[in-house]
């Protein structure tokens, strides 16, 4: 009997030692916690209407005052836009050199899915061009930089392509510009809608910084755009 009270003392006084509280070995959840690298959803922005706008001067590129470009995946072209940027209205002439410290520049870039007239020569495309039944997207794929906040399209355009009912949404996607086709009975061949956006920044030369998705392909072409701060304009 006595064995038997020692080894039970020896169990409690074992148990006695090694205790914790009752809910000491639940494993802790894990805290969510903010970072500063963390993307941030896309924010919604407020369109204006590209109708209502009084531009001024282009500026004059090495190839005039608009910029013409395939929108091309896979080698093909599912598409057309024209790109130029524009001095506020007091200007008649549009030199960024010239210009005042912060002057918005308003780019404007109109785009038509599935062209099916080439290029004039000596500028013909080989490959041809695809028919596009939808066209949902068309964004930038890199920073907006200089953006003021003011960007929209061309209303009217918007109602002829897409109908009564035609709805796009402007957004902001961590410092990219998108605009989203999100109601209407389709944008497809032929349709031209224009769209802009205004930046302090002028461009620094036509570069691959736009992107437009086509029935589920995702289609690249270029255009004026402000470089990094490293660039030379």
């Amino acid at each position: 009997m006595i064995r038997t009270l020692a080894c039970c003392s020896l169990v409690l006084a074992l148990a006695a030692c090694s205790g914790e509280p009752e809910d000491a070995d639940a494993t802790p959840s894990p805290t969510a916690s903010a970072t500063t690298d963390a993307p941030s959803d896309p924010r919604t922005l407020v369109a204006a209407d590209f109708g209502e706008l009084e531009l001024g001067a282009k500026i004059e590129g090495p190839v005039g005052p608009e910029v013409e470009a395939s929108i091309i995946v896979d080698g093909r072209s599912i598409g057309d836009i024209v790109s130029y940027v524009a001095c506020p209205a007091e200007y008649d002439e549009c030199d960024p050199e010239d210009m005042p410290e912060g002057t918005v520049y308003t780019y404007v870039h109109t785009v038509r899915p599935g062209v099916d007239d080439p290029n004039d020569p000596p500028f013909m495309r080989p490959v041809g061009l695809d028919e596009v039944e939808a066209a949902t997207l068309f964004e930038t794929v890199r920073e907006a930089r200089g953006f003021t906040g003011a960007i929209g399209f061309d209303r009217k355009q918007v109602e002829e392509a897409l109908g009564p009912d035609g709805t796009i949404r402007v957004q902001d996607d961590n410092g990219a510009l998108a605009w989203r086709i999100v109601g209407g009975d389709g944008w497809s061949t032929g349709e031209p809608i224009t769209f802009f956006w205004q930046s302090t920044m002028a461009p620094t030369g036509p570069a691959e910084a736009f992107a437009l998705r086509a029935d589920q392909k995702i289609a690249m072409a270029s255009g004026p755009f402000p470089g990094e701060e490293d660039d030379e304009p």
